[in-house]
């Protein structure tokens, strides 16, 4: 297993014939944790923060869906959040994968599924 290191990937929701993947950012530092979504007026499939339990959406510009995972990467819970809200910390939760509201929707990404990650370099420091 690798370690996880900032820059772009892929997210895979499902498996085989109807399997979608979905641009990813991987912030997996502390600097690219704490800024994650700030600034910006959205997004272009997801983000991936590494480790997190928990998000916030203070200062944010946009309404954002947030997906809890595991550290196996199966989808602990889903939620959507407005911007100035505070996320209650999941007690199981390794990693969170955030987007635009209504987007997780659309992929089929909810609790119980199973996610797969991909680098850009190939790697998935996930071991999966």
């Amino acid at each position: 297993m690798g370690r996880w290191r900032d820059g772009d990937g892929t997210l895979t929701v499902g498996t085989g014939g109807e399997a979608r993947e979905i641009p990813l950012r991987v912030a997996a530092s502390y600097r690219a944790r704490t800024r994650g979504l700030l600034g910006e007026d959205g997004i272009e499939g997801a983000l991936l923060l590494t480790p997190c339990s928990s998000v916030h959406t203070f200062r944010m510009r946009f309404a954002i869906d947030v997906a809890y995972l595991d550290r196996k990467f199966n989808v602990l819970a889903v939620c959507t959040m407005e911007p100035g809200r505070l996320g209650l910390p999941r007690l199981r939760a390794r990693h969170a994968v955030e987007s635009r509201a209504g987007a997780m929707d659309a992929w089929g990404l909810r609790p119980g599924v199973r996610l797969a990650v991909r680098t850009a370099d190939g790697e998935n420091p996930a071991g999966g």
